[in-house]
């Protein structure tokens, strides 16, 4: 569901450092909102801190929000937390891993650019002689 941003509540968090939200804003501006918020009924925010925050810094007017139905201070914390805790970062060869195939899908070789070329060449002729007939 889509809700304001200025229409949640931000009770006392468990995060005191946002850190540097930059990274984050460029990634909503570049790939949208990847995850939803969390909040629950009275529209307090369970988790998703920074990503409220920086939404609120790019001015969004909506934000996608999930809400659940946890009304106890202990539910409330628990969620803040699980979300946090249970996150895994990938490893470094993971990371290497996945930078070296974006990389190569960004600036393919010169074997791909040629091979590319050819299958467009031969796309380009079968979809000639398709309009032909």
């Amino acid at each position: 569901m889509m809700v304001s941003p200025d229409s949640i509540t931000v009770r006392k968090r468990i995060r005191k450092d946002l850190g540097d939200l930059n990274g984050l804003m460029d990634s909503l501006q570049t790939h949208g909102q990847l995850t939803p918020i969390i909040i629950n009924r009275n529209y307090e925010l369970l988790a998703g801190f920074r990503r409220l925050q920086a939404v609120k810094r790019l001015g969004w007017k909506s934000i996608e929000a999930v809400m659940i139905d946890k009304a106890t201070e202990q539910q409330k914390l628990e969620i803040e937390m699980e979300e946090n805790i249970q996150r895994l970062e990938l490893s470094s060869e993971e990371l290497a891993d996945g930078m070296a195939r974006l990389q190569k899908l960004r600036y393919p070789g010169l074997f791909a650019r040629i091979w590319n070329f050819i299958l467009r060449i031969v796309r380009a002729i079968f979809a000639g002689k398709r309009q032909r007939k």
